[in-house]
């Protein structure tokens, strides 16, 4: 077992990092946290076509690049790190992966190389108002109607459900739970953006009327696929979360050594000492648990469930601590509008709920061990 980055991963790192020290400054993060999309469709296109971002994951088969979770989860931490408002995460992380572990090879064949040429934006819809992570709980009904499906229910909290063109649904029919693919623009979807704390990922809530729907995989044998997409993308958002907490600790140094009060700077007091401290201490194990749930999902192996829900519980708590105690070192100036580190503590927060927060995970955690 090897935590370690070979070469080349650690210059796919230098080569995302630089592409979003330009791309994705604070003044264009606030620029595109204002707009409906929330996204740049340049930026996407130069993803896509200059650094095959979208398609890292994707097969070469299916057009992609056919690299593994390692390689996507390096890009997702320096994502992490610049907030970089894309749908990024909703298309690669849930959208892809739910096709690889669901859908039959024509479905790959069918879905995956719009994915992975940047032309298609997906999102999967997994929860309903009550935002329950629960799959078998999915209030959303599929019907047979002549050669295809009409889905009826409401999907909320769906991120980037505003852009997507391609809504991947979890929905009931008689045989149990499965997976269907609908138009973003088809009839009978109604698309309504909802007001978030984290301006930088936009959610959505979709209401289903006989919304036409395509089945990918098999009638009824959805669950145990999705369940591993969960992992994957729960250990993808905690390798985001590692991004974003460095990021901050790094910001609360800087500030440390720079901020004079009382003729010295703050960093020399040992209260300061001691935030930065335990800071450091959470980004740290964060990339212990991270990195470790990173291998398990490259190996797919019977870890990754465990190794996932560890990594997005103790995580989720890491940068939510890390961002805040940024805000506490910066004072005053980091309450304001106008400072930084306000939307590392939104992102931070919102991070920590999406695909559940800690209690969920921990509880999950109990459940898989036989706690």
């Amino acid at each position: 077992m090897n935590f370690g980055f070979s070469e080349e991963q650690e210059e796919l790192r230098k080569m995302v990092k630089r592409f979003l020290e330009e791309k994705s400054p604070e003044a264009e993060v606030r620029r595109l946290m204002a707009t409906a999309e929330g996204y740049d469709p340049a930026v996407w296109e130069q993803m896509a076509n200059e650094l095959a971002l979208q398609g890292l994951g994707i097969p070469e088969q299916y057009g992609g690049q056919g690299f593994g979770p390692v390689e996507l989860y390096v890009v997702f931490e320096e994502m992490g790190a610049a907030l970089l408002c894309s749908p990024y995460f909703s298309t690669v992380a849930l959208a892809a992966n739910a096709i690889l572990m669901v859908g039959s090879e024509a479905d790959k064949a069918s879905y995956l190389p719009g994915i992975a040429s940047g032309q298609t934006i997906a999102t999967v819809a997994l929860t309903d108002d009550a935002g329950q992570w629960n799959l078998s709980a999915t209030s959303t009904r599929a019907s047979a109607v002549g050669d295809g499906y009409v889905l009826n229910g409401v999907r909320s909290y769906v991120t980037d459900g505003n852009v997507a063109s391609l809504i991947l649904v979890p929905a009931m029919t008689d045989k149990g739970l499965s997976l269907f693919a609908v138009d973003g623009d088809a009839a009978g979807v109604t698309r309504e953006a909802l007001a978030t704390m984290d301006q930088t990922r936009k959610q959505s809530r979709i209401v289903l009327s006989d919304a036409p729907a395509v089945l990918v995989g098999s009638d009824g044998g959805a669950l145990v696929g999705l369940e591993t997409t969960l992992s994957i993308a729960a250990a993808a958002l905690a390798a985001e979360q590692v991004g974003g907490a460095q990021r901050v600790l790094n910001n609360a140094v800087a500030y440390a050594k720079d901020r004079v009060q009382f003729g010295r700077p703050i960093g020399s007091f040992q209260a300061i000492k001691h935030k930065c401290a335990d800071m450091l201490l959470d980004v740290e194990s964060a990339k212990s648990a991270a990195y470790y749930a990173a291998w398990a999902a490259q190996e797919l192996n019977d870890e990754l469930p465990i190794a996932a829900s560890l990594a997005k519980s103790f995580c989720s708590e890491a940068y939510f601590h890390c961002a805040a105690e940024n805000i506490q070192i910066h004072g005053g100036i980091g309450f304001t509008w106008e400072h930084h580190a306000h939307l590392y503590f939104k992102r931070a927060k919102s991070s920590e709920l999406f695909l559940g927060d800690p209690s969920y995970h921990r509880e999950l955690l109990a459940q898989r061990l036989g706690i």
